[in-house]
């Protein structure tokens, strides 16, 4: 098969490419997914009550980028949403990111935002030298809430103990001396009316792109004749794994239909401390849905299952540096968060394929 253009995997980074390449190059594109589904981590469904359920988590799109935005709503009309994050801990909700309801309920204290400030300031713990997790945490909120709210959560969503993982995993704690208790600031936020999937598979409707599911690009290769491949999909697998498997932290979900109308104040909590899951979503916070069932998703951080966080520790980014010294062809460009092995949330994505040279 001749075509000028193949890109493999069809999440956002490869449909933004393959949407560019068709209108201003006016050139066929051809994109390979091996999964039976467009979107990637953004793919979501219908279940039977007709709630909208990501597969792969809760993605909530938000943006300052003007750009980026404009480009979206191209392919989608919005639902705007304003999402927001309780931590169960103790027996007690509490608002995500820290503010300051969540400062008072947890002391039983009556700061008001000058005294947050103080607060902070007086108990946060003086590190010379930041280099992992646990010190980028203490030094900006103390050690009493970073035992209570980071600490077990981090350690289950990385299998390791902040005290050993880089401080590039979390480079700033927010916290907020008032009551928004939104866990996004930015300028647009918002879900795409009818879904992601919807969204995408408007990107992909042109004339001059063509679309395989549930094919494996190493399997076809040897077919395909192109000029451009653009990469989205895991670099050390492109190259066979010469230096060893990159590892990335893994999650795996459980969805459960619920026989209420409601499980939870918002839709998603966090569970530092207790049970094994990390975090619950509730789906149907996200577009006022009204039925009197629910659906849930329980996410399970580990090493097996869809690699969704790379590791970046140092030693992971020298092997990451030793797959790009591979690369000898100009024409093949790996993008997005497997192909650069580097954590990218939707609007960063969209913006990189928007500026990519093609």
């Amino acid at each position: 098969m001749q075509i000028k253009n193949v890109i493999v995997g069809a999440g956002i980074a490869g449909c933004v490419l393959a949407r560019r390449i068709a209108e201003e190059k006016n050139e066929k594109v051809l994109v390979i997914e091996r999964k039976d589904h467009i979107g990637g981590y953004c793919f979501d469904y219908r279940n039977k009550q007709g709630i909208l359920v990501h597969r792969y988590g809760p993605h909530i799109f938000r943006t300052d980028l003007k750009e980026v935005w404009e480009y979206l709503s191209r392919f989608t009309k919005w639902h705007h949403y304003q999402h927001k994050v309780l931590a169960y801990v103790q027996g007690k909700y509490y608002p995500m990111p820290i503010n300051l309801d969540t400062v008072n309920e947890f002391l039983g204290t009556r700061y008001d935002s000058e005294n947050v400030h103080e607060y902070f300031e007086k108990n946060r713990v003086d590190i010379s030298k930041i280099e992992t997790v646990k010190d980028v945490v203490e030094s900006q909120i103390g050690t009493l809430f970073y035992d209570a709210f980071f600490k077990n959560y981090t350690q289950k969503q990385w299998g390791e103990s902040p005290e050993n993982l880089p401080k590039e995993i979390v480079a700033r704690i927010p916290i907020r001396s008032n009551r928004d208790d939104r866990y996004f600031t930015v300028r647009y936020q918002a879900m795409p009316l009818d879904g992601y999937t919807s969204m995408i598979q408007n990107m992909l409707s042109h004339p001059n792109i063509k679309v395989m599911l549930n094919t494996d690009f190493k399997e076809i290769k040897s077919e395909l004749e192109y000029e451009k491949l653009y990469y989205s999909g895991a670099i050390d697998e492109y190259y066979d794994y010469q230096y060893g498997k990159l590892p990335y932290r893994c999650v795996q979900f459980e969805v459960i239909d619920l026989e209420k109308s409601w499980a939870q104040p918002t839709a998603v909590v966090n569970y530092p401390n207790d049970y094994d899951y990390t975090r619950i979503t509730e789906y149907k916070h996200f577009y006022d849905y009204v039925t009197d069932k629910t659906v849930i998703s329980r996410e399970y951080s580990s090493e097996e299952g869809e690699p969704s966080y790379p590791i970046p520790q140092k030693e992971n980014i020298e092997i990451y540096k030793k797959y790009l010294s591979l690369k000898d062809d100009q024409n093949v460009r790996f993008v997005g968060r497997l192909g650069e092995y580097r954590y990218y949330s939707m609007d960063q994505i969209v913006n990189n394929m928007l500026n990519i040279d093609l």
